[in-house]
């Protein structure tokens, strides 16, 4: 029973409804994993076991009421971006390093409502500013397939701890590929759903028009199970959307014949892994094989991409992290007046890469420059919706990489701003056409780290996108590695 950390959502859920296990035993196994890795993973910043087997034992006696929750009892890490009641939730900053959170946001509210278990928060780049968790104030997440290499970012934590086993599922979010990037350098699955699909009330916010929640699981059906719990209206978030939510497992079907896949001509560019390439294009080749159609499709705009994403978060984290000022909670480093307060706060506070992304969305939104960077980006960003909207015309789902490089060694982009960017060119338009978007594990390259498929929907059209990865993922087109740890 010791190695009950490698189950899935789906046969967690059967067994411990079957009472074959007990989430106490499951929640004890994950937390024994986590003991035995964490000081070579850093997937954590904060474990909670006592909190964790209190949930467990409240599952276990909901459990032997019958009829419990699909995710009654199952051990769930994370992200430490999200308001959990009771713990300590840090945005992997110094400025926020000490505060205990007094409410739970809406998506935790619903997982506890669940009966599921919290063995901890995960690591992330501080405030999810970067691909690579590097940035964290509490050091580097590692990879589980090679610990000198990244988990990916901003989530890598809860990559890291599905991949490892420390954990059933995890939850990220997502701004500009901060789920599907590090599910892929980890070997997972990870969605971010449709901007407003999931309440963002009680995540703390980088930018507010691309940030979304989403779920790291070891399946696709996971994924679809732990989704449905947490979509819905919430009152609390004006931006969520009431439309009801389906049963995303149902979706599953296994049958994607007549399915036209969309492969933008503008995703396959020099520069890209050959193995990357190659992986993405044998998984595409194999859909066909399964029924589906391949159309080649145009997405024109994708190239202004970055700049337009690097003015449009910026910007909005410029308004959004004005309010760690050192008066109201986080770190306070006293001074004679505000403005030193303020300064003296925010410098020994914030990371460097915080700091440098506040100053160019300040720049971006001051005067003489809004119209020239703010305005400009966001009539691109009008201009890279519409070119989703006409390949939609096309094709029910659009295929592409998740990232152009397998996992990079620890320290190997860094201190290259322009570089780490570059690794989210293949998510950051979904996020500002506000498009659903997974990642599923379509190989390996010759060194054994993982390579993710990016399989985009239209809106609300997590279903589709769903059946096409659960297809692809249950044909056996490639056999899924464990980490070697």
């Amino acid at each position: 029973m010791s190695d009950l950390f490698r189950l899935t959502i789906a046969e967690a859920r059967d067994q411990l409804a079957r009472r074959e296990i007990s989430a106490v035993e499951l929640t004890r196994s994950c937390l024994d994993r986590i003991a035995d890795l964490e000081r070579r993973l850093n997937a954590f910043i904060t474990v909670c076991p006592r909190e964790a087997m209190e949930q467990a034992e409240a599952a276990d006696a909901r459990l032997a009421k019958g009829a419990a929750p699909a995710l009654c009892g199952i051990p769930l890490a994370i992200k430490d971006i999200y308001l959990t009641r009771g713990l300590r939730t840090t945005c992997a900053s110094k400025i926020l390093g000490n505060f205990v959170a007094p409410y739970d946001g809406t998506v935790i509210a619903k997982l506890r409502a669940a009966g599921a278990v919290f063995v901890g928060k995960a690591n992330m780049d501080e405030f999810a500013m970067g691909s690579s968790s590097e940035n964290s104030a509490f050091g580097p997440t590692r990879n589980p397939y090679d610990l000198r290499r990244v988990a990916g970012g901003s989530s890598g934590g809860s990559a890291a701890a599905v991949a490892a086993d420390e954990c059933i599922a995890s939850l990220g979010t997502d701004t500009g590929g901060s789920i599907r990037e590090p599910a892929s350098f980890c070997g997972v699955v990870g969605i971010k759903p449709t901007y407003s699909r999931v309440s963002r009330f009680g995540v703390i916010a980088f930018a507010s028009s691309l940030d979304q929640v989403g779920p790291f699981t070891k399946t696709v059906r996971d994924a679809a199970i732990l989704l449905r719990d947490l979509a819905g209206k919430d009152t609390h978030d004006s931006t969520c959307s009431a439309r009801p939510v389906p049963n995303y497992e149902a979706a599953l079907t296994g049958d994607i014949k007549g399915l036209r896949i969309g492969v933008p001509r503008e995703y396959f560019v020099s520069g890209m892994d050959r193995e990357v390439e190659d992986a993405v294009r044998a998984a595409l080749t194999h859909m066909k094989g399964l029924g589906a159609k391949l159309v080649e499709i145009s997405l024109p705009h994708s190239e202004y991409a970055i700049a337009t994403y690097y003015i449009l978060a910026t910007a909005e984290a410029s308004a959004n992290l004005a309010r760690y000022d050192g008066i109201r909670y986080g770190l306070r480093v006293e001074a004679d007046n505000n403005i030193d307060l303020y300064n003296r706060t925010r410098a020994r506070g914030f990371g460097a890469e915080v700091k440098r992304r506040i100053m160019l969305g300040t720049f971006a939104l001051s005067s003489g420059y809004y119209d020239a960077y703010y305005l400009k980006a966001q009539k691109v960003r009008t201009l890279i919706r519409q070119d989703f909207e006409k390949a939609f015309t096309q094709c029910d789902i659009i295929a592409t990489p998740v990232a152009p490089t397998t996992a990079f060694n620890l320290g190997e982009k860094i201190n290259d701003p322009l570089q780490m960017y570059l690794s989210d060119i293949f998510t950051i338009s979904v996020n500002m056409a506000g498009l659903p978007g997974m990642s599923v594990p379509c190989g390996y390259d010759s060194k054994g780290m993982p390579i993710g498929l990016q399989i985009i929907g239209a809106p609300f059209s997590e279903e589709t996108m769903l059946r096409a990865g659960d297809a692809y993922e249950g044909s056996g087109a490639i056999k899924r590695q464990r980490p070697p740890l």
